[in-house]
């Protein structure tokens, strides 16, 4: 297969997504048949969410080191090799009867998966000049919402007919097939090669950035990145919580079969979060040509929204009010998070996007990663009511860190005002 064939960088876009696709499947399937590991091995709802929280906490302890060896390493290897380590994590889990155990392979599963978006992005941008470079990025990425519907709703279907191990074997030996297919067909382009075809300027080299301590302490000198940091980790609390715990909210609040509860929990969020990404984009985009700050007022506007929706999912009895509340919400998540990257690139210099992006990822899922874990504690340690209704409950409380994130937002509009620059 050319590398230099006109074909290729979309056949690359291919077999990228299919990556990015069973990166997010992997990580969504768990979730998805908690309840029979709950049954199973009598695990409370306190340990399920610390098996969730540790996919996100080991990968949040790597998403620094895989931006910085990014810019260093092939990127290819780290694509390629980090799908079939998180492959053989994934199909490892079907193996799993101890608590510890699922610990483990949850971790490393987040080990492997924090490598592949940083080489992936880059790797992608070098095979797409700004003809196409957008189209190609907004295809990659409906990998990310097919991939977790498909997690959630294909997992737990698998799972009811054939049993909880199965879906690990199914998406575990798909990545590992995949790993070794396009090993032979994904090829290492040089870097910054889509913008030398427009002009002869650029060079390949890559100046010293210094070391990966002095990029971190970087973002440390911008308090304004930083409270849009910090609001990116507050929501992800909210985010990490409904993905590891609205399947079993379904399963038990309304008594569907599993796969039913699997599918419904990610459906309508996923596909509301698309039309909110969208449509909050295109009135940022005019916005913010005329309005200093314009992107963090539509990031507050949506976050604002998000709160009460939150709410009411919590506080909905019908299941036709769930899904009324979900598809709300996820479209005020989806117009706050399709704004977080073009947001804090108006607060820092052009050369230090990578390390900002790698440092938002690392507070995000540690901050995020215990969001699982509390709303797990809450139904399990809590005094009053069933554990259906401290669910309930559990959800509806975790509105307060949409509404902390806010507050970050406001903090980093105030302090910024005069710095935010729109696009002309």
């Amino acid at each position: 297969m050319k590398h230099s064939s006109r074909l290729y960088p979309w056949i690359v876009t291919g077999m990228l997504w299919c990556i990015c696709f069973l990166n997010f499947a992997d990580r969504q399937v768990i979730y998805s048949i908690f309840p029979l590991l709950e049954k199973e091995f009598h695990f409370s709802k306190f340990q399920l969410g610390l098996i969730g929280s540790a996919f996100i906490w080991v990968y949040a302890a790597f998403a620094l080191v895989a931006g910085f060896l990014t810019d260093r390493w092939s990127r290819k290897i780290l694509i390629i090799g980090g799908c079939l380590f998180w492959s053989v994590m994934t199909w490892g889990t079907a193996w799993c009867s101890q608590f510890w155990q699922f610990i483990v392979v949850r971790g490393c599963d987040g080990l492997g998966e924090a490598f592949y978006l940083p080489s992936a992005m880059s790797l992608l941008a070098d095979y797409h000049g700004r003809k196409t470079r957008s189209t190609a990025f907004s295809f990659h990425f409906s990998g990310v919402y097919l991939g977790i519907l498909a997690g959630g709703s294909l997992g737990a279907l698998l799972a009811q007919h054939y049993g909880w191990r199965f879906p690990f074997y199914f998406f575990g030996g798909l990545g590992i097939a995949l790993s070794l297919i396009f090993y032979k067909w994904l090829q290492e382009p040089l870097r910054g090669a889509a913008e030398q075809e427009s002009t002869e300027s650029l060079t390949t080299t890559t100046e010293d950035q210094g070391t990966l301590l002095e990029n971190f302490l970087y973002i440390w000198k911008h308090p304004e990145a930083l409270l849009l940091m910090l609001g990116f980790g507050s929501a992800c609390i909210v985010s990490y919580s409904f993905f590891t715990w609205i399947p079993t909210f379904f399963y038990e609040k309304f008594h569907l079969s599993l796969a039913a509860a699997g599918f419904s929990a990610v459906l309508y969020l996923q596909l509301a979060s698309i039309a909110g990404a969208l449509i909050f984009g295109k009135i940022t985009d005019r916005l913010s040509s005329h309005v200093h700050g314009g992107r963090v007022i539509m990031q507050i506007i949506a976050l604002l929204l998000g709160i009460f929706f939150i709410v009411m999912i919590g506080k909905a009895n019908t299941l036709n009010g769930i899904i009324i509340a979900l598809l709300a919400f996820g479209f005020a998540k989806g117009g706050y998070e399709g704004g977080i990257f073009p947001a804090l690139y108006e607060t820092i210099s052009v050369n230090k996007r990578g390390i900002a992006s790698g440092v938002n990822s690392l507070i995000g899922a540690v901050i995020g990663g215990v969001g699982p874990t509390i709303m797990g504690a809450m139904m399990s340690f809590g005094k009053t009511g069933s554990s259906t209704s401290r669910m309930s409950s559990a959800f509806s409380w975790s509105a307060i860190f949409y509404g902390l994130a806010t507050l970050f937002l406001i903090g980093s509009f105030l302090l910024n005002r005069r710095k935010f620059k729109p696009l002309k």
